[in-house]
């Protein structure tokens, strides 16, 4: 797939496009001129991907006769909080920021997260345009309008949803990440194709070592794939209150082991471990065979992604698991498979087939 690829997301009062295709970064400007006709824009990006990506964005802004204002966050998931937060708004107020003026977001999901909050929030809101780095970013943090920062408590905890009006992807720049956090894009992929499409699902395992090589072909079909199931669950659920809770297959166990980690475990390990406790579970429910668990983990492992090993207390990590926004009236609300390829939301796991999953990941 060497062209662009266009996928419209039909939300509400502001439907949006997503071009993915090599080489965008460097047209970002007339790109932007084509959507937006401010002649100044924000960008905030962070300490990481500022020196490998950000030359190339303010040239090509540059070169568009759009005036630009830079804003660097600490990179990382231990600043994602309102702390970091400030700096940002700091920095765009005095450059005499308009509500016409948009932001940019450069980076992975945490760049994407922390600036989607600062554009749903100054000014009582600006134009958001993700520009996603991270190959986790593209399939998922950058689509849908969920923005926001963590609190002591848990990830994600203090927000708003503020829809972009548009996202570019430029699958070169996964070139320059490092395998880990590839690794971490590759787990939301998995998820979707598990959730959503059980062909897709069995055509990763086909282009796994494709994917995993960089080859530009593959890659980009893979994130276009995934972008479209992305945009067609936010579309049917733009706010979160149904259907889209199925993107959230593997998260809870996930962001439960995230939290009490301290971050150590990487979005993609969490959720990789988040999917197999929760493959255990539809399993041991009867939802789906062995043979669809044993494929799951086969292909996890396939992407680098652990499946074993978890050496965490298993009952913080359950107490961390009620902290999780999906629980209503106490009750944890989890996300398994219906089947491959399809989801649903069970509120009645006994406590002791949760540790049951939980101690299976030890092994």
């Amino acid at each position: 797939m060497s062209q662009t690829a266009t996928i419209r997301v039909n939300v509400p009062d502001r439907p949006y496009t997503i071009s993915v295709g090599p080489g965008l970064l460097s047209r970002a400007g007339s790109w932007l001129r084509q959507i937006c006709p401010s002649p100044k824009a924000a960008v905030v990006t962070d300490s990481n991907v500022g020196p490998l990506h950000g030359q190339t964005l303010s040239e090509s802004l540059a070169s568009a006769g759009i005036e630009t204002t830079l804003a660097i966050i600490p990179a990382g998931e231990c600043n994602k909080n309102l702390a970091h937060v400030l700096p940002v708004y700091d920095a765009l107020l005095a450059a005499k920021m308009e509500r016409n003026t948009p932001l940019l977001a450069l980076g992975g999901g945490v760049v994407g997260d922390m600036a989607g909050f600062v554009a749903a929030t100054i000014l009582r809101g600006v134009p958001l345009v993700q520009i996603p780095t991270s190959l986790l970013a593209m399939v998922d943090a950058s689509i849908g309008g969920k923005t926001g920062v963590d609190h002591a408590l848990g990830k994600n905890l203090i927000g708003a949803f503020h829809q972009p009006i548009a996202v570019l992807i430029d699958p070169q720049t996964l070139r320059s990440l490092p395998p880990r956090e590839f690794g971490s894009g590759l787990a939301e992929c998995v998820k979707h194709e598990l959730i959503r499409d059980a062909a897709g699902f069995a055509a990763l395992e086909r282009q796994m070592d494709h994917v995993k090589a960089l080859e530009m072909d593959a890659v980009a079909e893979l994130i276009a794939h995934n972008v479209a199931i992305k945009a067609r669950v936010v579309e049917a659920d733009p706010l979160e209150k149904g259907e889209r809770a199925h993107l959230n297959f593997g998260h809870t166990f996930g962001h439960a082991i995230e939290s009490v980690s301290g971050y150590s475990y990487s979005h993609g390990e969490a959720i990789s471990l988040g999917m197999t406790a929760a493959a255990y579970v539809s399993c041991k429910l009867g939802l789906i065979d062995q043979t669809s668990r044993r494929r799951i983990l086969a292909l996890l492992d396939r992407a680098g992604l652990p499946t074993t090993g978890l050496k965490l207390d298993v009952q913080q990590v359950l107490d961390a698991m009620h902290f999780d926004k999906k629980v209503r009236h106490g009750r944890i609300r989890l996300v398994l498979l219906a089947r491959m390829g399809a989801a649903t939301i069970r509120d009645d796991v006994p406590p002791t087939l949760l540790r049951q999953a939980l101690e299976s990941l030890r092994e």
